[in-house]
């Protein structure tokens, strides 16, 4: 089963919270899917990700550019894994389709948008119905705060 971490976004946007979270992905050696849920949102977060100071750069590519085997970072608003990636970021109303194939998935919602906390509830419930290890993360002032 995969490890499922619930990142409840209460003091930015997805795009603030993702490249951290992305820069250590990279620092660990791992390649990432990113699923968005319209080709509109890869296109911003793609615009976003040229944009990023910290880390300095976030090579990633998408089916518009192509080369998905060479990205360790692959922004898709579907199922397909061209680069063989073991960490997913599964952004709200992302395809939830084969998680069983990531080591890790990183599940972000907005915390100020109550239907996006609604379908992260159901999405919990149906990942630990599933028999997935699930952590709960929400931020905080001074960063992430993992719930117990």
């Amino acid at each position: 089963m995969s490890e499922i971490g619930f990142y409840h976004l209460t003091r930015s946007s997805v795009t603030d919270a993702l490249p951290p979270l992305l820069g250590r992905t990279l620092e660990a050696r791992q390649q990432a899917v990113i699923r968005c849920r319209d080709a509109a949102q890869v296109k911003v977060l793609d615009a976003a990700l040229w944009q990023v100071k910290d880390p300095i750069w976030l090579p990633h590519g998408s089916k518009a550019m192509g080369h998905g085997l060479r990205q360790p970072i692959w922004l898709t608003d579907g199922p397909d894994v061209p680069n063989d990636a073991a960490f997913l970021f599964l952004l709200d109303g992302a395809s939830e389709e084969g998680l069983e194939q990531f080591a890790r998935i990183f599940d972000l919602f907005d915390g100020g948008d109550e239907e996006a906390v609604a379908r992260a509830r159901t999405r919990w419930s149906s990942a630990r119905a599933a028999g997935h290890v699930l952590t709960y993360w929400q931020q905080q002032p001074r960063g992430w705060h993992r719930a117990r």
